[in-house]
């Protein structure tokens, strides 16, 4: 079970925390725009998803590059249609719940129960990340098999 966690550090870590900084960007900037707290919340849950998303597709990209080189091969387009269907298979699930219920809902809400807009952002982050990574790590799992 160690082996999987460290893996699973490894594989999610980086991007948790490039989603972080971007989550708190994008709702400081989004709040700071509009004075909206659903706009922040809305642009807090894309923000952190860009940079989340981004990141670990593009680590994906360049380890399926480095793996073909080495066998004298070059990264299609067939490949990263593979890379996206198997980001699709690890998250879609987790993902759909995540930004379109789950996260905005609780961007909206945490920071006004807190009372504090910046502390009620990161405590509703890292709460819908308990319900985000369930099911991605269990289709993470999954994607590794197919």
């Amino acid at each position: 079970m160690r082996q999987h966690v460290r893996e699973w550090l490894r594989r999610y870590l980086p991007a948790e925390l490039a989603s972080v900084a971007a989550t708190l960007l994008g709702a400081a900037l989004a709040y700071a725009l509009t004075q909206q707290r659903l706009t922040a919340a809305l642009a807090a849950t894309w923000a952190g998803n860009v940079a989340y998303f981004g990141l670990i597709l593009a680590r994906d990209v360049r380890t399926t590059q480095r793996r073909l080189q080495a066998t004298g091969h070059t990264y299609t387009t067939s490949d990263l249609l593979r890379n996206l269907r198997a980001l699709v298979i690890e998250f879609g699930v987790a993902e759909v719940l995540d930004s379109f219920l789950i996260r905005p809902t609780l961007l909206y809400y945490v920071p006004l129960w807190v009372g504090n807009f910046a502390g009620g952002v990161l405590l509703a982050k890292f709460a819908a990340d308990v319900t985000f990574y369930v099911p991605a790590i269990i289709g993470y799992e999954l994607s590794k098999k197919g």
